[in-house]
């Protein structure tokens, strides 16, 4: 009898000193986070880093955003036109092998229009050419009145359409007109008589011909 008091406690002293002598892994893990990037061939990752940060460059003073030609500086027909009419401009007309030409010196870069080779029509992109004189109506179009004549109308004109049917109505405007003194609206027998249909019809004769 007095022999399982004895196994208990072998038993106990067995189980203490297993457990204190085997060690558990550790269960926290440590997370790697791995970050990728997209480097296309024939780049490494500072080269195509380098080339984002120019093409970057050359769209910052660009206004993408704006209606119209986005390839050349232009300038208003309005402006075109009077230039034209005092003789200080002409219809430009595209030139064949422009490169070329410039290359071999029958053409000076300012010869080709600046549509064409994407410059400004004052011609201040080609350095030493001899500059086109601004006009009033250009001094007004370049300092905020192209905006007037950009439009996403399909009037050509004005705001475009109210797809969302939320901008405020606006009606007609009414037409003033001056009005003479003692002046009197007119009625239907003034209408009438005015009209000249008070003639009686005339009376056809042989056939309808006489």
């Amino acid at each position: 009898m007095k022999l399982a008091p004895l196994l208990l406690a072998l038993n106990a002293v067995s189980v203490t000193s297993l457990h204190s002598s085997t060690s558990f892994p550790s269960l926290e893990r440590k997370t790697a986070i791995i970050r990728f990037g997209y480097v296309p061939d024939g780049f490494t990752k500072e080269s195509y880093a380098k080339f984002k940060e120019e093409e970057a460059k050359k769209k910052q003073n660009k206004n993408l955003g704006r209606v119209g030609p986005k390839g050349f500086q232009s300038r208003s027909f309005q402006s075109f036109q009077e230039a034209l009419e005092r003789g200080e401009a002409n219809h430009l007309l595209p030139v064949l092998n422009a490169k070329e030409r410039v290359k071999k010196g029958e053409l000076k870069l300012e010869d080709i229009p600046y549509m064409q080779r994407g410059g400004n029509w004052d011609n201040s992109d080609v350095k030493g050419a001899r500059k086109v004189n601004w006009l009033k109506s250009d001094k007004d179009y370049a300092s905020g009145g192209y905006k007037k004549e950009q439009s996403v109308s399909i009037f050509g004109k004005g705001e475009g359409l109210d797809w969302t049917g939320q901008r405020s109505r606006q009606g007609p405007q009414p037409v003033s007109v001056p009005l003479k003194k003692n002046y009197k609206p007119p009625n239907i027998k003034d209408i009438k008589k005015n009209d000249g249909n008070d003639e009686k019809p005339k009376k056809k004769g042989f056939f309808g011909l006489f």
